[in-house]
């Protein structure tokens, strides 16, 4: 049976090293200055700005592109209440964000379709993430690893961890992997914002 082509962003799966789902999610703020939509999945990093909600002053986090330094995965939105059916930020719109920022968390996340698809002899290699839109339906990413990228260098996005073990998933076209990001902005003596 062929993989379902159905790329979610990065799901939080696991903590590297217990196994046990305990990541930490903390609240950030999207600026309205930012012209990129966002949604459920899609990989974000520090703005180097801030912004006031409510009284409250948060971080501002934008999309992270492929090479950046990346600061977690966006993991919900504080509901829009002028629109509760929202469930992405649409762009430049000021949306308070939850993102599951810990160093160690390992994602769930579908390689690109088209190409040589990823093998078990990949894991432990490095590849990048390959940008998408948000589906505007379900407010889910459509970020993808590259199954073209992967190499031993320590400049790509994410580490291969393991092929997801579920019967619906198997070697080949749009596979499911466990990965953790390889680049994270938290942690190996990164220079600030």
């Amino acid at each position: 049976m062929a993989n379902a082509n159905a790329p979610r962003g990065f799901v939080p799966a696991k903590n590297a090293y217990n196994g046990n789902y305990n990541a930490g999610i903390r609240t950030y703020c999207v600026p309205a200055s930012d012209g990129t939509a966002i949604g459920v999945g899609d990989p974000v990093k520090l703005a180097g700005t801030g912004s006031t909600v409510r009284g409250q002053v948060y971080a501002d986090v934008i999309q992270a592109a492929s090479g950046d330094r990346v600061l977690g995965v966006v993991v919900g939105f504080e509901p829009n209440y002028d629109n509760l059916a929202l469930m992405y930020r649409t762009a430049s719109t000021l949306r308070l964000v939850y993102v599951m920022d810990d160093p160690n968390a390992l994602f769930e996340v579908q390689e690109t379709t088209g190409g040589t698809p990823l093998t078990i002899n990949d894991v432990g290699l490095n590849t990048n993430f390959t940008a998408g839109t948000p589906n505007t339906i379900t407010g889910l990413s459509t970020f993808t690893i590259s199954n073209s990228a992967e190499a031993t260098a320590n400049t790509l996005d994410v580490k291969i961890v393991a092929l997801v073990q579920r019967e619906d998933n198997a070697i080949g076209d749009a596979a499911k992997w466990l990965v953790r990001l390889n680049k994270h902005q938290m942690v190996d003596q990164v220079a600030g914002v």
